[in-house]
């Protein structure tokens, strides 16, 4: 274990969010939010020096393995999901550590799963912060530090492994350096263009940028206790598209700008994820029309493919409480949260993708099982999968499963309904946000204790970096030894 370079890298992290605290300090200068600008500011200033002084002494040996990259990124998650809640708690917006723990690690994770009960009455400033967190954890922390701090070297793919979503990451160009820095050159355009697009819908400056935050980031975090039914149906529609957009594996867009679009029309799981959504949107649709909870099939459409697309994404925002909603579309909606977005996009879930691998082997496994000399291999994107890929994503399943169970049994000790527990669990592990019951679209998740808030946070955390790096804190041998 190379401790000298987690060291290291845990100060940067400190440093960097630190860095990342101007923008709402900015926003608390701008609205005169004189106590929010000290507190922004006192803590830009500690965490910074902290990060610089602990930085200092670089590490003489910079190599690292797997183990340490998987330690590093679920250490950092750790970090700054504990130092991000530090504005929270010094504004008096969440007193509570328990509070502003889960509300941070629900911010980076990309989650939006929230425990306040209004928002609307919040200082700009920690609104914008809070929103912001959808935006730095959207494509990943680590990522960016690769993109813009001197970590240098073939074992920084190590980090990038182990953040990203999906069941593999590899390089889009040549060097990792680059390749964040090509996915974060897309994610920005994708974020100014939207910026754009609800401004001329109708939506402040603030307003467009605090929703696109938590759109691109695919979060769900807003600024209005009502979440995007307080916009016009032309800002719903935006976000549709954008949440759509951002469901989609960055590659894809990689490919598009490089002009290569046989490459990029060429992913399965993007037309796999594209079809589900108006499919299931189109099945949801009759069901809220028939129960009067819209006044035409456009406005059912529209509303079904806005939870769809949220749910799918894992982004969390609602224009109608689909607790309201026929059985069948609820059911439907809890599936489609398990099954999530796209591999190497900003959104959580399983994965299309190793929905799709295991689909395939199980075929295999079928056809296997009455013509025993038959060598069948999976394919996706007309490319072999490897071996080892394919019992990954079998192995990824047994593991979700297993903390999927025991998160479900050790909240189940508050004493709320089926319902609640088994749809706040699958909404944390999934980094979707709303559930059904208690923590639907108009609930939250502050009836639950302070133990039951720390295990679903810590599931928020696992589910976005693909459960393996938290898991591995609790390994004993992990800690043993080089």
């Amino acid at each position: 274990m190379n401790y000298s370079m987690i060291r290291y890298v845990l100060f940067r992290a400190f440093q960097l969010i630190g860095v990342l605290m101007l923008l709402p300090l900015v926003t608390a200068l701008i609205y005169r939010e004189r106590q929010e600008a000290a507190i922004f500011a006192l803590v830009l200033g500690a965490f910074f020096l902290i990060g610089t002084a602990g930085s200092l002494k670089k590490p003489e040996n910079r190599v690292f393995f797997a183990r340490d990259g998987f330690i590093m990124t679920a250490l950092i998650w750790l970090l700054i999901s504990a130092a991000g809640a530090v504005p929270f708690m010094l504004t008096g917006t969440i007193p509570s550590f328990a509070d502003a723990f889960f509300e941070t690690s629900s911010g980076f994770t990309t989650t939006g799963a929230t425990i306040l009960t209004s928002v609307e009455g919040m200082a700009k400033s920690v609104q914008f912060w809070r929103c912001f967190t959808h935006w730095i954890g959207g494509m990943g922390v680590l990522v960016f530090m690769l993109a813009v701090l001197p970590l240098t070297g073939g074992s920084t793919m190590h980090l990038m492994r182990a953040e990203s979503p999906g069941p593999s990451v590899g390089k889009i160009v040549p060097r990792v350096k680059n390749t964040a820095k090509v996915l974060y050159e897309i994610y920005i355009g994708i974020t100014i263009l939207q910026v754009v697009l609800l401004m001329i819908t109708g939506l402040s400056l603030y307003e467009a940028l605090t929703t696109t935050f938590s759109t691109v980031g695919t979060g769900g975090f807003g600024i209005a206790d009502s979440s995007a039914n307080l916009f016009p149906v032309s800002s719903q529609i935006v976000i549709i598209l954008f949440m759509t957009l951002c469901g989609i594996n960055f590659n894809v867009y990689y490919f598009l700008l490089v002009r290569k679009p046989g490459e990029a029309f060429r992913c399965e799981e993007v037309r796999w994820y594209l079809a589900v959504m108006v499919l299931s949107a189109a099945v949801i649709a009759p069901g809220i029309y028939r129960a009067g909870l819209t006044d035409t099939p456009f406005l059912s459409f529209h509303h079904a493919l806005f939870s769809v697309s949220s749910v799918m994404t894992t982004t969390g925002f609602a224009t109608l409480d689909f607790n309201l909603w026929p059985q069948y579309a609820r059911t439907l909606l809890f599936l489609l949260m398990l099954g999530g977005a796209c591999a190497g996009s900003t959104g959580g879930g399983f994965k299309f993708s190793r929905l799709l691998i295991l689909a395939r082997r199980l075929r295999n496994e079928m056809v296997f099982a009455t013509h025993q000399k038959s060598i069948r291999q999976v394919y996706l994107d007309g490319r072999r999968v490897e071996g080892t890929t394919v019992k990954s994503v079998t192995a990824y399943l047994g593991i979700y499963v297993a903390v999927y169970l025991v998160s479900f049994f050790l909240i189940s000790l508050d004493g709320f309904d089926f319902e609640t527990n088994m749809t706040a669990v699958a909404a944390t592990l999934n980094n979707v946000g709303p559930g059904l019951s208690m923590v639907g679209p108009v609930g939250n998740y502050s009836a639950f204790s302070p133990f039951a808030k720390f295990v679903l946070s810590f599931d928020m955390i696992a589910g976005r970096l693909e459960l393996l790096p938290m898991l591995m804190l609790f390994r004993r041998r992990t800690w043993r030894g080089q």
